[in-house]
């Protein structure tokens, strides 16, 4: 329970205020302690003269410069101090200037300032305490007491402000590597819903496009058949449009959670009875070894590139049949696309657009890696290695 619930308050203000205003409230606190004396003399002393009250104010008013200028205010207070007490008026009891003095130094001061003034004022102490009349043993320690624990405390305040410093510091580097993170991950973010997206409607614009050229060619001598294309250019067309619904609701929170998964490794068979059926080319899906849990995005990928992989294989490669294989081991999961294609300049490794690279960066956002080129049969081959993780790490 507090017992002050003002005090807490009241030394946020003075820390947050002008450090120039509270020095000059410092000195003038400081100079009424001093004249205490003058303006309450002990019974029968006629030594009280306005010289040593000057002296006494020459250990005040230099403090109105303590942080301006802290070397030379403690240079000044250090000097009037011992020549207050070596004057013919007694010295005060308390030397309320040096007390802030040696805090400030300690607290303000360079390592050489701080030893200086540290040394100096034991040493006047001593001095001045020899030069008094009948000086008791306990004023003399006490006098040393004060002195230490003036600059024990300026050193306590300077360890508490580099503390607080590096704690300042400390929460700006976080606040700007949480920034970072965040414009980095925002980025990442939006990189993979734009190569879903191209994914997603490369695939979809290829399927209408191979069956919309060959629906004029069969509409008069097979009206199924084009019935059929026309078919498989709406479900198409209406697939992409579900899965870009997919992608483009984890842009909205609010439509966050019921948003539907996007596909992985086990919507491939469907993908591929899709294609099979949209273009007439022959797909066949194999899988050797067990299947493994893969990390979301790992999963993610891994359909994207057999779908990336198939939209090529029906924009540039002439094919007639495509094979997609799983394998699948401890460590990773390949897939090989390879169709049997001759490429639309007559060679199996003709170019590919821009689908590579999409395949390729995937393969790497997920550790792995990707390679393309002819096939050992002819025709055109993908193979992506994607890293399968540590079972449990997958399902967890």
């Amino acid at each position: 329970m507090s017992a002050h619930p003002w005090f807490a308050p009241l030394v946020k203000r003075v820390r947050t205020a002008n450090p120039y205003v509270v020095d000059t409230a410092l000195a003038a606190l400081v100079l009424f302690a001093a004249s205490l004396q003058w303006i309450f003399p002990d019974e029968g002393d006629d030594r009280l003269t306005w010289q040593g009250w000057l002296l006494g104010a020459a250990t005040a008013v230099p403090l109105i410069w303590r942080h301006r200028a802290p070397f030379a205010m403690a240079c000044a207070v250090s000097v009037a101090t011992p020549a207050q007490a070596l004057y013919h008026a007694p010295p005060p009891d308390l030397m309320y200037g040096g007390f802030v003095v040696l805090y400030t130094m300690a607290a303000l001061g360079t390592p050489w300032q701080r030893r200086f003034m540290l040394v100096g004022w034991t040493i006047g102490v001593t001095l001045v305490m020899t030069h008094k009349e009948s000086p008791e043993p306990f004023e003399y320690a006490f006098q040393l007491m004060s002195v230490a624990c003036a600059y024990a405390f300026g050193v306590l305040a300077r360890v508490q402000r580099a503390y607080t410093a590096e704690l300042e510091d400390r929460a700006r580097r976080l606040e700007r590597e949480r920034a970072a993170d965040t414009a980095r991950a925002t980025a990442q973010e939006r990189a993979r819903i734009a190569r879903d997206m191209h994914d997603i409607l490369a695939h979809a614009v290829s399927l209408m496009v191979v069956q919309a050229e060959a629906g004029p060619v069969v509409v008069r001598s097979d009206p199924a058949r084009a019935e059929a294309a026309f078919d498989a250019i709406a479900g198409a067309g209406r697939d992409a449009m579900a899965q870009l619904r997919r992608i483009l609701g984890v842009l909205k929170e609010e439509q966050r959670n019921g948003t539907s998964p996007q596909p992985g490794i086990r919507a491939l068979p469907a993908l591929v009875r899709q294609v099979g059926e949209s273009t007439g080319l022959r797909v066949r899906l194999s899988t050797t070894g067990e299947p493994l849990p893969l990390p979301p995005d790992t999963d993610i990928a891994a359909y994207r590139v057999v779908q990336e992989a198939l939209t090529n294989t029906v924009k540039h490669a002439y094919a007639s049949s495509a094979t997609v294989e799983l394998d699948w081991t401890e460590e990773a999961l390949t897939l090989t696309v390879t169709d049997d294609g001759a490429g639309p300049t007559g060679s199996a490794g003709g170019p590919r657009g821009h689908g590579l690279i999409g395949i390729r960066e995937r393969a790497a956002a997920c550790g792995g890696e990707a390679r393309a080129g002819r096939g050992p049969d002819g025709g055109f081959r993908v193979v992506v290695r994607l890293p399968a993780g540590d079972r449990q790490a997958a399902l967890g």
